[in-house]
């Protein structure tokens, strides 16, 4: 069982930045993907930035030149700079981790919330 710890999130203003970490139980430098994902009121989670443990990473497109995905190995932690925040950009948070690509085991924290103001 992995462990899924989110923390950073807040209110900021129309423009602003944050930077979210998602701090894991074990190591993470094997996992097969890790990835940030959003739920807005009324809306579907989506997908917002995946890493994998192959060095690629990719983005949706509302959010493309504006947020960055990285990991930080040897503290088992993913992170999310968000830069330029939009209030379309308020949600909750979830950082989600997929252990290895044989099997469907995925893992969740229990979000972040993340409200930008105009």
């Amino acid at each position: 069982q992995v462990r899924l710890v989110e923390s950073g999130g807040g209110l900021v203003q129309l423009g602003g930045s944050l930077r979210l970490s998602c701090a894991a139980s074990e190591s993470i430098i094997s996992f097969a993907a890790m990835a940030w994902y959003r739920q807005a009121p009324g809306k579907q989670r989506e997908l917002v930035a995946q890493s994998t443990s192959g060095g690629s990473t990719n983005y949706a497109d509302s959010v493309k030149g504006r947020f960055t995905i990285s990991r930080d190995n040897a503290k088992n932690t993913l992170y999310l700079q968000m830069n330029s925040l939009k209030p379309e950009d308020t949600a909750v948070y979830y950082c989600y981790t997929r252990v290895n690509w044989l099997t469907a085991t995925t893992y969740w924290g229990q979000g972040t919330q993340v409200t930008v103001s105009s």
